[in-house]
């Protein structure tokens, strides 16, 4: 093999290697992954609102409560959103003012306050209302230009649908990282009474009626 020839075939090697980095450099998240795990998974954002009030020994005055009854009406306070009281002084009759204009909106107070900004001034305290969302970011992915998958691995854009779908309809987005704790409570008895009439009660076609009627309230 003579020089020339031996230069041809290096430069030949060197431009097919540097056209399959190449490749690989314009290849999404979606054609490296594969399995059937979503890499396009919901995150959840925090903000934080907070507004001070004026108190005094007995707690909030009627104005101070109906402005704090205007703004929660104004951030549209409902379920999924947390309450908490930030007091230098700790006055449980103040707690209690919002602990009562929080419960209008069917709210429950947390049991200690995130930290915020600034410094709450004396006599006052600072009710903090933390809100989440979640999203999915970078979608929708629409950069599958063929349609299909060559190596047969997971769309670039899989997941998305369901889990931004998911992000959207969850009614507390903090389920999404905890869940929920059970109480301990149980229930299944009464709600297998109506299970059990129906079970215990004779087909129609051998001659059984109806079901009877169960009431929920009895042993």
């Amino acid at each position: 093999m003579t020089y020339s020839t031996k230069r041809a075939a290096a430069s030949a090697l060197a431009i097919s290697l540097g056209m399959a980095l190449s490749a690989c450099g314009t290849m999404t998240a979606g054609e490296n992954n594969m399995t059937l795990y979503s890499q396009n998974q919901p995150v959840v954002e925090r903000s934080n609102f907070a507004l001070d009030l004026a108190t005094s020994g007995a707690g909030l005055s009627v104005p101070e409560q109906a402005r704090l009854a205007d703004w929660f009406e104004t951030l549209d306070l409902g379920y999924g959103d947390r309450v908490a009281v930030d007091d230098p002084v700790g006055s449980p009759a103040t707690r209690n003012a919002v602990a009562a204009v929080a419960s209008r909106f069917g709210i429950l107070l947390a049991d200690t306050a995130p930290v915020t900004e600034g410094y709450v001034n004396p006599g006052n305290v600072r009710v903090v209302v933390t809100r989440s969302m979640a999203h999915v970011p970078g979608c929708p992915i629409w950069d599958d230009e063929y349609g299909f998958e060559r190596g047969n691995q997971t769309s670039s854009g899989y997941g998305c649908a369901v889990n931004t779908n998911i992000a959207a309809m969850v009614a507390n987005p903090e389920d999404l990282l905890e869940g929920q704790h059970g109480t301990g409570e149980t229930v299944i008895m009464t709600s297998n009474r109506a299970i059990n009439a129906y079970r215990n009660a004779a087909p129609t076609g051998g001659g059984g009626t109806t079901l009877p009627e169960v009431s929920s309230e009895g042993n």
